[in-house]
């Protein structure tokens, strides 16, 4: 689908282009008045490994929990709920999976990824680790996508997330 534009609560945004899919829906790279943003397009494709329910409310209820416990994301500006659509800030800056691509990732960024994981562990959350899921902007990192759960210990950073954050076998079977 070549889309030119996407609305939130009828106003338009020229799309740029589609920067990735993930388990709840598409986002893109959007434009208005010379600003970037993101809209988040909710999708309901099948999932086989992750149940939901409505995952518009999961969006925003799992920002509200993150801001709570002051988690860098890029903020969230507006809903459309009749088209199941979200504009968020756009973080501009490379993902933690590029960085690990071209050999960039430090202890430095590591170790930030390791204080949210330990903030998230503090109030009994989840988020997703996985390297596309955070944005590097100088010395800040950023969760990009508000998806978090109940805490398990199968899916937190040291057990799950770390192992995409250098060139092991799981991260390079990503790039196939």
């Amino acid at each position: 689908m070549d889309l030119q534009e996407l609305t939130i609560n009828n106003i338009s945004y020229k799309v740029i282009k589609l920067l990735g899919k993930g388990k709840g829906g598409y986002s893109y790279l959007v434009s208005k008045n010379n600003c970037f943003y993101v809209i988040k397009q909710i999708h309901h494709e099948p999932c086989s490994y992750y149940s939901f329910g409505n995952k518009l409310e999961s969006e925003i209820n799992d920002y509200n929990r993150l801001i709570k416990i002051n988690i860098n994301l890029p903020k969230l500006i507006e809903v459309d709920y009749k088209e199941e659509r979200i504009l968020k800030e756009y973080i501009h800056g490379p993902t933690i999976y590029d960085l690990v691509k071209e050999d960039l990732i430090n202890d430095e960024i590591v170790k930030s990824v390791e204080n949210i994981a330990r903030k998230c562990f503090e109030h009994n959350i989840n988020i997703d680790y996985y390297p596309t899921n955070f944005i590097v902007r100088k010395k800040d990192i950023f969760y990009i996508d508000y998806e978090c759960n109940e805490y398990d210990e199968k899916w937190n950073f040291s057990n799950w997330g770390i192992k995409y954050y250098s060139k092991t076998e799981e991260f390079l079977s990503t790039l196939k």
